[in-house]
């Protein structure tokens, strides 16, 4: 019984798409029962006509109907530029008319309507994704009203710990319901939010809660919630787990990343794409064709019936609607990867794409330099290990805005985690009174006196300890002045203590001592309680799957991958060397990289494509064919610069966008010649009158749901 209802539900959802469909079914029934009933006698006869009975005078205001909206149509079509088979349709509707086949004239009315219907459900399924991005739009949003939270809360970050109370202040209102529900579009820049379990996230902003669980899979695609802390960027359309959270607004609903992507599919879904209007300018000869093999059949047999049951069969050709839903679901299966298409014309040349650049930091490589190991300076007297000094750093550098910051706080989280399993083992060897280090007794560290002197580093007390992180000369000064700035020294053999005083000479022997770093490392040193112990060594790591979707652009047929950077020479080599880079343009300014991408693209046959992520790579995003935005909701000047925006900030999407382009212009061209062919057959039997008005009108239909479930199956995955 519910199969049923869900038919009938299908169909209803159909009419309310074409209301039209509905009107022509039930035409059928007064023109078998009252087709030749006349009670005005011959008062309406009229040449040509004749004297249509009841029932044939409804097909022929239906007929009427249906040409006045295909001419208007075919009016505006010729305004954009556009041409199609529509003129086929006109002149057999009004052929089957003509000759008073008034059976063939409703069926070619049903074959067009029915056609329109069966093309709006296609789209629709092949839309869905697209519509889901649409769906999960946020509309409301909860401002906190409590006093002193809301939009003064911006002002007084440098008081860490008025920042922490009103915070609290913020997460009490979730649960006593202060705050005041308002449309989206009110939120003011500034404003405290609270986001509840299961809701989606109002605008872009920055998470003030500890931490919070967000499903970002209507975004970007990907199935596992990601954890993110306190200071994260949150980016609008994300849906809130299962606990409240507060966050401030960096962006109004208008200027939100969300209402990017929307905007993004909205031109998308508006767009033509190249393959579908050469498929238009195919339908010229295709009419010209179809007249003249309809004309001939007239002329030799001299019946007037022979001329539309040849159009009959070209009407209204696959050209009208294989095409066009091929693309559609093309878009469809991108947006379900996570890549957003800005035009549908995109599509033809992602397919055609014969060389790629890359930019090297945060495409090929992870976003910020990661800790890859942490080297203790040989001598140094402390009892100290290295996920020790990881946790520590990573404390301080959580509230600096250093390059190399994130990755080290990174590291510091890890290692506390570590630091509490091996409590958790049994492992209580610590080199202070348990109490004082996390991981051993403790659940976080007590941070103090935070202070980062620009370009040096960072400082500030870990559960009591004072911490140094930074350059070397900044590490290794003390305030009890034990090593004046910019100058360093070995330890001393007996206490482990830097001297008083040194030079350059000794600070380099000091860097030796820790040896010496690779081209593409760089490193921040750690001292504790003013005694120099370690350095943090950082590089850019290639994306775990970086190599395989190198190799994998080369099986698709690109046949050059080249790095396009402004980083030395020497480090953009390692990088190309690990992930398989073809060629290597290094140490470019912004100009550069658009020259290198300009020389490329006028090279002849190639279809160059540019993938980058951030500000500076806009320029030369905008100059490739195809410029392809990484982006995690945060990059915007790329994504409005580049065609092709991939949500999920995964290197991956990029082969898999060409294949999909690719099978989705295969499957356009197999629906679309699958049906001309046929066609072209049926109007050949036709013209030998093989096949009776009626039959043809029927046939023709046939021949459009081939084409269109042919072309359909561009959304199956088998990439």
């Amino acid at each position: 019984m519910s199969a049923l209802i869900r038919f009938f539900t299908k169909i209803l959802d159909i009419c309310k798409l074409v209301p039209m469909l509905p009107v022509v079914v039930i035409a059928a029934i007064p023109l078998a029962l009252l087709g030749d009933w006349r009670p005005w006698g011959n008062a309406m006869a009229i040449p040509v006509l004749g004297n249509p009975g009841f029932g044939q005078w409804l097909v022929i205001a239906l007929v009427l109907i249906i040409v006045i909206d295909t001419v208007r149509g075919m009016i505006d079509d010729l305004r954009h530029g556009q041409v199609g088979v529509d003129v086929l349709a006109v002149v057999a509707i009004l052929s089957t008319v003509a000759v008073a086949e008034y059976w063939a004239s409703w069926a070619v009315t049903l074959m067009i309507t029915s056609g329109e219907a069966i093309e709006e459900y296609a789209q629709a399924k092949a839309e869905r994704s697209l519509t889901a991005l649409m769906e999960a739009a946020p509309q409301t949003a909860h401002v906190v009203n409590l006093p002193g939270v809301g939009c003064g809360f911006a002002t007084d970050k440098g008081d860490s710990s008025d920042g922490f109370r009103r915070v609290g202040l913020a997460l009490a209102a979730a649960a006593a319901h202060h705050f005041d529900t308002v449309p989206v579009e009110q939120v003011q820049l500034g404003d405290v939010l609270m986001v509840l379990p299961g809701e989606t996230v109002p605008v872009d902003g920055e998470l003030l809660s500890g931490t919070a669980t967000l499903d970002l899979s209507n975004i970007n695609g990907e199935p596992v919630p990601r954890e993110v802390f306190a200071g994260a960027r949150v980016m609008s359309g994300a849906v809130n787990g299962s606990t409240a959270l507060t966050m401030r607004a960096t962006q109004v609903a208008a200027d939100s990343q969300y209402q990017r992507i929307l905007e993004l599919v909205a031109s998308a879904q508006e767009s033509r794409p190249a393959v579908v209007k050469t498929a238009d300018r195919l339908a010229v000869p295709f009419t010209v064709l179809s007249l003249m093999i309809a004309g001939i059949a007239w002329a030799m047999s001299g019946v007037p019936t022979r001329f539309a049951q040849v159009l009959v069969l070209a009407t209204p050709c696959p050209l009208l609607i294989a095409a066009p839903v091929a693309y559609i679901a093309g878009t469809g299966r991108l947006a379900a990867a996570g890549v957003l298409i800005k035009a549908q014309d995109v599509l033809e040349n992602l397919g055609r794409v014969t060389q790629v650049f890359f930019d090297k930091t945060g495409t090929l490589t992870v976003k910020q330099p990661q800790v890859v190991r942490v080297e203790m300076l040989p001598g140094a007297a402390t009892r100290l290990n290295e996920d020790h000094v990881l946790m520590m750093a990573g404390v301080v550098e959580s509230y600096s805005v250093h390059i190399l910051s994130k990755g080290i706080a990174k590291a510091g989280v890890e290692a506390m985690a570590r630091l509490r399993q091996r409590f958790e083992d049994g492992q209580r060897l610590c080199p202070e009174p348990e109490a004082s280090w996390p991981g051993h007794g403790r659940e976080y560290p007590v941070v103090k006196n935070i202070n980062e002197d620009a370009g040096k580093g960072v400082s500030g007390e870990v559960n009591g300890h004072a911490v140094r992180v930074g350059r070397l000369s900044f590490a290794a000064a003390g305030e009890d002045g034990f090593l004046a700035v910019g100058e360093a020294a070995p330890l001393s053999p007996r206490s482990g203590q830097l001297p008083l005083r040194g030079g350059a000479q000794q600070k380099d022997d000091l860097r030796t001592r820790f040896g010496l770093l690779q081209p593409d490392e760089m490193a921040s040193y750690v001292s504790v309680d003013g005694r120099l112990i370690a350095r943090i060594v950082l590089r850019d790591v290639p994306r775990a799957n970086a190599k395989a979707v190198l190799a994998k652009l080369h099986e698709l047929g690109v046949t050059e991958l080249a790095m396009l950077t402004g980083d030395k020479r020497a480090s953009a080599n390692i990088i190309a060397s690990e992930v398989g880079i073809d060629e290597v343009h290094a140490e470019l300014f912004p100009e550069d990289k658009v020259a290198a991408v300009r020389a490329a693209t006028g090279a002849g046959k190639t279809v160059t494509m540019m993938v980058g992520d951030g500000v500076n790579d806009a320029p030369v995003l905008a100059v490739a064919d195809i410029g392809v935005a990484m982006t995690d909701g945060t990059s915007t000047a790329a994504s409005e610069s580049a065609q092709v925006v991939i949500m999920n900030d995964n290197i991956a999407a990029v082969p898999r966008a060409i294949a999909i382009a690719r099978r989705t212009k295969r499957v356009m061209l197999q629906a679309v010649i699958a049906g001309l062919v046929l066609a072209t057959i049926g109007m050949i039997a036709a013209a030998f009158n093989l096949i009776p008005v009626v039959v043809g009108a029927f046939l023709q239909e046939a021949i459009d749901v081939v084409s269109i479930l042919w072309a359909l199956t561009a959304l199956i995955d088998r990439d």
